[in-house]
């Protein structure tokens, strides 16, 4: 779990081992932030009345610490103050594969550029002390590295090469830009060519060349299963279960056995909840079930009961939130809970006994839900479904399976009907509906691509989506009526202004427009996207603009709602086994339920807390995407190495001042036409409209235009896939040019770039 937010009261604590109680952090920050001025050690010995040496060393020991954590700062003449009391902010660097970088500043503050010179003496991923020194011509705050926090437990997986008698280790991640030296002393048996691990001996800002030893030797980079090794190691993502996980589990032997029926637990095992989920999932979060009631439906979802099991500040509860979520590789999955919970006693596995946490809706006719209520309880799932076997149920209604499931059809049929009210509900209020085309991955036994084609969606996909959306509105709504900003809702941004101009000066060529002023619903949103329903050559292009004017959902503990899913509150509930934002709002609806009952419920957690872990759930959440998405290029730039020289159709997925990013139509593969490719002219880029337009010719490729293009090279060290566009299929020119002369020099700069 993140640290706990300081505690004022507990004004003495240990520093250490020794057991000395000295000052605690938040006292001394306390005393940091009323100070006028810098402190000296010995003035803050004097403060609080240390007088033996012991308790000053460990004292000592503690600010440097703070220091070495970026939490307090130390001049050259030994004073500490905190940050934000000088200029001096805090931040991580974040490199470029072209020797510059930024320091990302903690909070709110604008980010620090860094020339390369001040990049030789930090590394990619640093946690920094920095300065503004100037605004530079481009208008950018120019940064000066004044103090490094180094951490040599920081894992760095590259490639290790020998050449000329001097080893190395060339990063994989390109933004390190700079080799690693390995002495002789420090290569633990690794070879030329292999894929390893190495940590810092000696940092850059304690010598111009950087020096590391190797840690692991992962093995040779085309081996199976490498590209998910190296991601896992790169985005230091937790795989082992500490010894005190282990310990806890073991002290859990009984528990994890089996489940009976307990005091204020409905007893659901009479009623046919089912799971329905993909034919590969091992672990079940959900099941549910519908029947007509009164003027209405019944709805019940069911969720599995994670925190009966994981208990707050425990070894378990501590390594979930350090994971944050699951983490799905294409061969691999990384859980956030052990297996002996997410695919065992947690798990709604069919014909087991399991606990859960219910959310029991009423709809009337219109698909409102007019009146809901929590309660834990027992089940029983009667089977473990596939969408495959309940779409053919349902909407296909093969007999054979029908007769085979005689016992649950009607019950799937009431689902099927609920979720066409439900769906017919959230689109008359304004939800936005993306359905764009994914990729399925078939896998060969050495863990390689064999094949990809378009996955297949159909309406059971869509029918548990629907209920995992009503029991999550039903969630926000009931935390948020007695918590209300004590707990962690999913919040969606609407766009910016700066995206709603750019987004109607697109589309106005197109002869759209989009209602709602300055500050659109996404009621609007879905009336531009019917308005070209039944359009394939203009459908996906508008959803894909749509989709890029959004920022990304985030957990935060301040209700902003959700503005693609059209709800002024919404909240995660329904995958405690892979997100501990869910397993939060699950204890905190428990709680919420035991004031009832219980004398002295648990206290809940301040917002200060919620707010660290809200923020621990969206970093998490984000690396789980970036390194599954970085494994997934990988694999398909294997595959596509075979098939160099031949053409392809594809759509124009993204302009860039360098050259067009291009989407394969059939293998989901996106790659890169370089500007410098595209003809004998200079090209112009035009952000707005998302285009390169030919300065002679007038030629103009925009998003979302069809192109027919060959393989040109394929680069499997990073990933990279070249395209050359086909003359047969460029598109035309328009008949007008383009004035030159200044532009024309820009556009030679732009040519010269690259990306």
């Amino acid at each position: 779990m993140p640290p706990h937010p300081p505690n004022i009261s507990e004004d003495f604590r240990p520093a250490d081992d020794s057991g000395i109680a000295v000052p605690s952090r938040a006292l001394l920050l306390q005393f940091l932030a009323d100070c006028r001025q810098p402190v000296t050690c010995k003035q803050i010995h004097a403060q609080f009345n240390l007088k033996l040496k012991a308790a000053e060393d460990a004292l000592s020991g503690r600010l440097e610490r703070m220091q070495r954590h970026g939490i307090v700062t130390k001049d050259r003449r030994g004073r500490y103050a905190l940050p934000q009391k000088t200029d001096v902010v805090n931040g991580r660097v974040s490199g470029h594969a072209n020797g510059y970088g930024f320091v990302m500043v903690d909070g709110d503050a604008e980010d620090l550029f860094l020339s390369p010179r001040q990049m030789h003496k930090v590394l990619h991923g640093d946690r920094v002390l920095a300065r503004c020194k100037r605004i530079d011509e481009r208008g950018r705050k120019e940064g000066v590295v004044i103090e490094v926090m180094i951490d040599r437990r920081r894992e760095i997986v590259g490639h290790f090469h020998v050449e000329n008698g001097a080893s190395f280790v060339l990063p994989h991640d390109a933004r390190y830009a700079r080799d690693i030296t390995i002495p002789s002393a420090c290569r633990h048996g690794a070879e030329h060519g292999d894929m390893v691990v190495a940590t810092i001996v000696r940092h850059p800002v304690e010598h111009p060349h950087a020096a590391g030893k190797i840690v692991e030797v992962l093995g040779k980079r085309r081996q199976p299963g490498m590209q998910t090794e190296i991601a896992i190691r790169k985005y230091a993502i937790p795989t082992d279960w500490p010894a005190e996980v282990s310990a806890q589990l073991k002290s859990m032997h009984r528990a994890l056995q089996g489940v009976a029926p307990a005091p204020r637990r409905h007893d659901l095992r009479d009623l046919p909840l089912v799971t329905i989920d993909s034919e590969q999932a091992k672990d079940f979060d959900d099941a549910v079930y519908c029947e007509p009631r009164g003027d209405g439906w019944r709805l019940v979802v069911g969720i599995a009961d994670v925190s009966h099991y994981v208990k707050p500040d425990t070894a378990l509860d501590r390594e979930a939130c350090k994971r944050g979520n699951s983490v799905y590789f294409p061969t691999r999955v990384l859980p956030m809970l052990p297996p002996e919970l997410a695919n065992g006693i947690c798990s709604l596995n069919p014909e087991q006994d399991r606990y859960c946490l219910v959310c029991d809706m009423h709809c009337n006719a219109a698909g409102e839900i007019t009146r809901y209520q929590f309660y834990p309880a027992l089940m029983r799932s009667q089977a473990r479904l596939t969408y495959t076997i309940v779409h053919k149920i349902v909407e296909q209604r093969e007999a054979e399976l029908r007769h085979r499931w005689r016992q649950l059809a009607p019950h799937l049929d009431n689902l099927y009907a609920i979720y066409q009210l439900l769906a017919a509900q959230r689109r008359q209020r304004g939800s936005i509906d993306f359905e764009f085309p994914e990729a399925d991955i078939q896998f060969d036994r050495q863990q390689k691509i064999s094949c990809i084609t378009r996955r297949q969606r159909n309406q059971a996909h869509r029918l548990i989506e629907e209920c995992m959306l009503a029991a999550n509105v039903c969630a926000a709504r009931y935390v948020r009526q007695h918590l209300g900003n004590q707990t962690i809702y999913r919040n969606h941004a609407g766009p910016t202004d700066q995206a709603v101009l750019d987004l109607r000066r697109f589309i106005g060529g197109m002869g759209l427009t989009l209602d709602g002023g300055a500050q659109p619903k996404a009621a609007d949103y879905a009336r531009l996207m019917q308005s070209v329903a039944g359009k394939p050559e203009l459908a996906p292009l508008l959803q894909t603009l749509l989709l890029r004017s959004l920022s990304q959902a985030v957990y935060g503990c301040e209700q902003h709602g959700h503005f693609a899913l059209g709800y002024p509150s919404y909240t995660h509930f329904t995958s405690p086994i892979r997100r501990y934002s869910d397993l939060i709002v699950h204890r905190q609806i428990r709680q919420l339920l035991d004031r009832q009952a219980a004398p002295a419920p648990a206290p809940m957690p301040p917002q200060s807390e919620l707010s660290k872990i809200a923020a621990q759930c969206s970093f998490t959440e984000r690396r789980a995407e970036e390194a599954s998405r970085e494994v997934i290029a990988h694999l398909k730039a294997e595959f596509m190495q075979a098939k160099i020289g031949e053409q392809f159709d594809g759509v124009i997925s993204g302009v860039q001042e360098f050259g067009l990013f291009v989407q394969l139509q059939e293998l989901f593969v996106d790659g890169l036409i370089h500007i410098t490719t595209l003809g004998d002219e200079y090209y112009r880029y035009d952000p707005p409209r998302f285009q390169l337009v030919g300065e002679r010719s007038g030629r103009r490729f925009r998003l979302g235009d069809p192109l027919r293009v060959k393989l040109a090279r394929v680069n499997l060290e990073h990933a990279k896939i070249d395209f050359e566009l086909c003359a047969d299929r460029a598109p035309p020119p328009t008949g007008k040019s383009t004035k030159r002369g200044k532009q024309k020099h820009r556009g030679n700069k732009t040519n010269q770039a690259g990306d």
